[in-house]
This record gives structure tokens, sequence and C-alpha cells, in this order.
């Protein structure tokens, strides 16, 4: 995969179907990495949190970033809007700090607007959420600082989006997040 600076995405599967889905994906793409196991054991700059729209992380991975990364769903309700009333559309995505040293950055991008949502099975919204994940990676400026997020996150852990709580298929899954690749980053 190239870019205007290299990226390394890790498309993280804790379960055989999601492996071989990933596994499929990355067979003819540089760049892409399948880990096999938990997004605990991944050595990235960044995760990507499936969210819901408003910020909630009680359900699914959004959970264990809860418990990972103390204060991260305050810190994604509060960049987000959801704090005051707003919320972040599947197809959008903020970049916070974790609070930890690595990963430094959680990536949030919705697959559902509300908590629990079953996603339909054309897997538009893992696209959307994917295709946000890399337009924030390519386009998107850190917080605080005006840095382009490019230069400073160089690998991305990226779970099945929607394919826990969601009940996405994981070759709909990897197919849209395939498609999202394609259209953001595009290979030579």
């Amino acid at each position: 995969m190239t870019g205007v600076c290299s990226l390394t995405l890790v498309l993280v599967a804790v379960g055989e179907p999601m492996a071989q889905a990933w596994r499929d994906l990355a067979a003819d793409r540089p760049g892409l990495v399948v880990h096999v196991g938990s997004i605990t054991e991944v050595d990235a700059d960044a995760v990507v949190s499936p969210a819901n729209s408003f910020g909630f992380m009680a359900g699914g991975i959004d959970a264990l970033y809860a418990r990972w990364f103390p204060g991260i769903s305050d810190r994604v309700r509060s960049a987000s809007g959801a704090d005051r009333g707003g919320e972040l559309p599947v197809g959008e995505a903020v970049i916070v700090p974790t609070g930890v040293d690595r990963p430094t950055w959680l990536i949030s991008a919705p697959t559902m607007r509300e908590p629990g949502e079953r996603l339909p099975a054309d897997g538009a919204a893992a696209r959307a959420a994917a295709t946000a994940v890399l337009r924030l990676w390519r386009d998107a400026a850190l917080p605080d600082t005006g840095t382009p997020v490019r230069e400073v996150v160089h690998s991305i852990a990226l779970p099945g989006l929607g394919t826990g709580v969601g009940g996405l298929d994981p070759a709909v899954c990897a197919r849209q997040v395939g498609a999202a690749l394609d259209e953001v980053i595009p290979s030579p």
C-alpha cells in the first residue's frame, strides 16, 4: 500500500473466519499484516474502535478498550461532540490519545449509530468506517498539535469492523475494507 507516507495496517482477528477473510484480503496487497489473537498483543501506533455514534464503549471490543485505556470513552465523546448532545456519524472518525505509550492513539470510527445495532448484511457500514479511518490517516491533523496524522501514525490495528456485536459476515467486512483501501489509498 502506498500513500503520502507509509502505513502498515494490521488486520486483527480473534477467530478463524475473520483471520481467513483478512488473509484473503492481504494476499496481494503490500502494507497489510494479519494478526490472529487479541488486539492488545499488536504493537501499533493506533487502534481502531468500531464504536457507535455516541461514543458509548460498554460492549464488544470497545469494552476492552475502556478497560485498557481508562477515560477513553470520555475522550471519544468529547472529541465527537457526543458529550454535548452531538454524535459522530457512521462514515466519520476522530482520533484521541489513549493515555498509554503504545498504542498512543485510538481512532473511533462508528459502524452503528446506536449501541448494539445489527448491521445490514451488505457491509456498507464497515466500508464507511474503514474509509473514515483511512481518510483521517491521510488527510487529518492530530488534536492540539496540528501535526498531520500520517506523519505520526505509521501503523494501525484494525479489528473486524462490525463483525462482533454488529453481526457482519467476516468475508463481507474484508471485502468492504478492501474497497475502502482501493478508494482512499489505491495501489500503484
